[in-house]
């Protein structure tokens, strides 16, 4: 059995074929000619040498010559072909038809587990190049369950602005931490919508790229981006919702439609970030993304795109002008809200913090609108109707807790004070203030004292140093006992 692929290419060989077979009978095959004229130019055909249709030196014969020439005449070009070669298989269809069975059965099996279960069932199998080539003339290997795969056609918005493309890059680290970029992609045009470099894969940080694109580019129709966690947070759909963008999240475990921003990110590692290396070089978020929008805007967007033969500026360009926001939608579409209900004391809690409302609202349901990066600040509507600020009574926490700081927080500057030397240094000078008793009872010794006696007295000092009491023996001012001398 020969697989798709040998049957496509033997398919291929009988096309050269039959075209080189026409080549040859062409003008012998021309109904004008008389019998004699063509018998004439088939005897000059059979007398030469050809070039055969895969280079090879050929002679045909004037039997094959005109039997060619009928052929044509019958049945055209495909006539000209040669018969596909016809090969009796020596494996019984029963064995192979059980090959297949057990195949499909369980699409994982191999071909050698294949054939393990043929020689256990019946006591033979034939050879696992035997049970590929059949599966593979089957496409049991490349599609088990024997349906047609899904086919994607190229899709392609039909004007800017109706549909962007969002995803998250993951980048170098900057100063130890590690970065991500947000990126907003027009799907029409390839161009960069809203891009911002982060370092955290937060919802904050997705909707600051995406508001800065809604400034400067206008409002999309649809918004196409994966079900990460950035991606499907109530704040985003609610932003959304606010200005009128339909949000579309790609079906899980089938990433087309993103194929341009992938493409797009491909472009960003072969062309800038390889550029900025490990991130050594750059001091900080800041100057990350100052050196991102220029090469966006410097490069990327004044280049010619291949797959538009425009460059993605001008081709945004000629769908200008845009739909935009006005600030105040802008940041009202960006604020965030929950609901809570208000207690009897007229007082609702949020993230830990207390505020007090108007009473009328008391045991009701409100809901509080606010800026993540300013938790004193509550709107309260209730029913949709603003019912004024919220006045903080507690006040625990001021940001929200994913409104973490942007920047690292740096470690104070050093002061130079090593506090260990200088309590070493004062050790040091206390030790030179202590009294030398050593030295002090040293000037209470006579020079003329023997060593001995040095040592004995030095002894008797430190007893009377030591107890306080006086000496047992004899004072300096008093001499000793002599005994009587005898008289002479």
């Amino acid at each position: 059995m020969t697989s798709a692929f040998e049957q496509a290419r033997r398919r291929e060989q009988a096309e050269q074929v039959a075209y080189w077979r026409y080549q040859l009978i062409r003008d012998a095959a021309d109904p004008g000619l008389s019998p004699r004229a063509r018998g004439r130019l088939v005897r000059t055909l059979a007398a030469t040498v050809h070039k055969g249709p895969f280079g090879e030196q050929t002679q045909i014969s004037r039997q094959s010559l005109d039997r060619w020439i009928r052929a044509w005449r019958r049945g055209g070009f495909t006539a000209l072909q040669p018969p596909p070669r016809q090969v009796t298989p020596r494996t019984p269809t029963e064995v192979l038809d059980l090959a297949a069975a057990l195949k499909r059965e369980q699409p994982e099996r191999t071909a050698a587990q294949v054939a393990r279960i043929l020689r256990a069932h019946s006591g033979w199998s034939p050879s696992e190049r035997t049970l590929l080539r059949h599966f593979d003339r089957l496409e049991l290997r490349t599609r088990p369950d024997g349906q047609p795969p899904q086919v994607f056609g190229r899709f392609e918005a039909e004007a800017p602005n109706v549909r962007w493309v969002g995803d998250a890059l993951h980048g170098p680290k900057i100063a130890g931490r590690k970065t991500y970029l947000f990126c907003f992609l027009d799907d029409h045009s390839r161009a960069v919508m809203g891009a911002r470099w982060g370092l955290f894969e937060d919802v904050v940080r997705l909707t600051a790229a995406l508001r800065n694109g809604l400034a400067a580019r206008g409002i999309p129709k649809s918004v196409h981006v994966d079900n990460g966690s950035a991606f499907v947070d109530d704040a985003l759909k609610r932003a959304a919702a606010k200005l009128g963008i339909r949000i579309i999240h790609s079906t899980p475990y089938r990433p087309e439609g993103k194929g341009k921003i992938e493409r797009f990110f491909e472009t960003v590692r072969g062309q800038f970030l390889v550029e900025i290396g490990d991130g050594g070089r750059i001091k900080d978020l800041e100057e990350l993304n100052r050196l991102f929008v220029a090469w966006v805007e410097t490069v990327y967007h004044r280049r010619v795109h291949e797959g538009t033969g425009q460059t993605p500026l001008d081709r945004w360009l000629a769908g200008a002008p845009f739909a935009q926001p006005s600030p105040q939608a802008l940041a009202q579409a960006f604020l965030w809200s929950v609901n809570r209900q208000v207690r009897k004391t007229a007082e609702v809690s949020l993230f830990g913090n207390t505020y007090e409302v108007d009473p009328f609202l008391a045991g009701r349901v409100v809901e509080l609108v606010f800026d993540p990066f300013d938790l004193a600040r509550i709107e309260v509507r209730h029913n949709g109707k603003p019912m004024g600020l919220a006045r903080p009574r507690v006040i625990g926490r001021h940001v929200h807790r994913k409104a973490r700081a942007e920047q690292p927080v740096l470690p104070p500057p050093p002061t130079g004070i090593d506090y260990l030397h200088l309590v070493e240094t004062e050790h040091a000078r206390a030790d030179a203030r202590r009294i030398n008793f050593d030295a002090l009872t040293s000037q209470l010794v006579p020079d003329s004292v023997e060593p001995d006696d040095h040592c004995a007295t030095h002894a008797a000092t430190d007893r009377s140093a030591t107890f306080g009491s006086e000496s047992s023996g004899p004072r300096r001012d008093e001499e000793p006992d002599q005994p009587q001398r005898e008289a002479s």
